[in-house]
């Protein structure tokens, strides 16, 4: 085989001589460079070593003593490096070259494309020119790494990362290794492929796969949302022109929450004896729950 078709693979050459720049490496037909960036450690001429191949910024074959874990055909996470938009997303697999995941392999809406130190789950393939392209992990190899939920694991917080994703749901692969699927009505936004979401299983399959949401609980969403009316009252010094029979859009527009949400959530607030209402506004209590 020629060295070309060990491109994207760890192979074994042996040193044939020593260059100011590095050393050239042969497998008894063809030579190829490992630069002296590209060393751990230095070599002795007819010592064999253990290479991965590459093509370099100069469109040629390039060698590293560092073995990346994901070669073709070998799968592994890698976190991205760089985003380029029109381009696709850079993963380090390390070694000091970046491998391009391009954009016709990446969601069509770039809202959704990973962002710097997302996580991915990836192997490498190799094109007719004999350039290196990310490919990441389709559904049966998720399932091949997946083990399966058991019905103990119903109403059990999750956290992952999301490994496709579409306008109809995201699927996600857990820490505990479990493949999930979260629609789209249990997301409030639609997460980024590779992103770390935090949820709860909802639903244990009869094959061992979960569906998750990542909407919170009930009381957990009431604790963010009186949250989010306590940071804004103490933002204007304990007064606001809000309260439970504001119009729905104003509520909206100021909370970013449904009037159901924001009536919950004040209606706990008073009851805690936090705030008050008095002609269309609220305030916050003093300490001592006098009126301020």
């Amino acid at each position: 085989m020629a060295l070309h078709d060990f491109i994207g693979r760890i192979t074994n050459l042996t040193v044939s001589r020593k260059a100011d720049f590095g050393y050239f490496l042969t497998d008894g037909e063809e030579d190829v460079l490992v630069h002296n960036n590209e060393l751990q450690e230095e070599l002795e001429l007819d010592q064999e070593v253990d290479v991965f191949l590459y093509i370099d910024s100069q469109n040629r074959i390039a060698a590293t003593t560092i073995l990346p874990e994901i070669t073709v055909g070998t799968y592994g996470w890698a976190k991205v490096s760089d985003v380029k938009p029109g381009i696709g997303v850079f993963i380090n697999i390390g070694i000091q070259k970046d491998m391009l995941l391009g954009e016709e392999d990446l969601p069509v809406h770039e809202s959704v494309w990973p962002e710097v130190d997302d996580l991915l789950y990836i192997t490498l393939r190799v094109n007719k020119n004999y350039r290196i392209y990310v490919k990441t992990a389709t559904d049966p190899v998720i399932t091949d790494i997946s083990v399966k939920a058991e019905a103990s694991d119903f109403n059990k917080n999750i956290h992952g990362h999301i490994y496709r994703t579409a306008k109809v749901g995201s699927w996600i692969y857990t820490a505990e290794g479990f493949k999930g699927f979260i629609h789209e009505s249990q997301r409030k936004t639609e997460p980024r492929l590779g992103e770390k979401v935090e949820g709860r299983v909802i639903d244990v399959k009869d094959d061992g796969t979960i569906n998750v949401s990542l909407i919170p609980r009930k009381q957990e969403a009431l604790d963010d949302d009186s949250q989010v009316i306590l940071s804004y009252l103490e933002s204007r010094g304990g007064a606001m022109p809000y309260w439970d029979k504001s119009a729905p859009e104003d509520i909206n527009d100021r909370f970013n929450l449904s009037k159901a949400s924001f009536k919950r959530a004040l209606g706990r607030l008073m009851k805690e004896g936090r705030v008050y209402q008095e002609e269309g506004w609220t305030y916050v209590k003093k300490e001592n729950n006098e009126p301020s």
